[in-house]
């Protein structure tokens, strides 16, 4: 492929940045975009404009004429061609979303109102209770225990614990701050 910039135009151009640089963009920056593109570059028109943006202010210092000015472009392109591949390799691999492989599950209301308040919030909330209620909420939401478990660490049945946690929940719905997090 022939270089629409010649020795001689490149000689002409020599002290007017703008213009040069125009030329030589002109004259390479679909090679380098079509190497960079070949070479596997995930985003080779970006790039490009790092290839071009390194050659800029260099353009006054090049010698061997047309030749030597492709050589350095490409040269540039080459070095960030590699330097792309690097980075890509160091890089953490990408997979798309398969919602069928997404094991989650979805968070109690608890976790869900107490998640939307701040931790101090929830700290002058638990002051409105008894030392028992806020034990159980303790346990049960931000431990995430059972209420059998709750029972067994307090030493109390089951049906204690579900009650202390029932009064624990109604005295915080009264309480205007969180009103609009637990509805009755």
């Amino acid at each position: 492929m022939t270089d629409a910039l010649t020795d001689e135009a490149l000689h002409a151009l020599k002290g007017n940045n703008a213009e040069l640089f125009g030329a030589v963009y002109q004259a390479y920056a679909g090679q380098v975009l079509g190497y960079l593109t070949a070479k596997g570059v995930p985003d080779p028109e970006a790039v490009t404009q790092d290839v071009f943006l390194a050659v800029l202010p260099r353009l006054d210092d090049i010698s061997g004429g047309v030749h030597g000015l492709r050589t350095f472009i490409f040269s540039v392109a080459h070095a960030r061609m590699v330097d792309e591949h690097r980075k890509q390799s160091r890089a953490p691999e990408q997979h798309e979303f398969e919602p069928e492989r997404d094991t989650r599950e979805v968070s109690s209301a608890e976790t869900e109102a107490l998640g939307l308040l701040a931790p101090k919030e929830v700290m002058n909330l638990l002051d409105y209770l008894g030392d028992e209620q806020r034990e159980v909420l303790t346990l049960r939401i931000v431990a995430g225990l059972t209420v059998e478990q709750v029972a067994d660490i307090m030493g109390k049945s089951a049906g204690a614990v579900k009650q202390l946690q029932r009064r624990a929940l109604i005295t915080l719905r009264e309480h205007s701050a969180v009103k609009e997090y637990v509805a009755p």
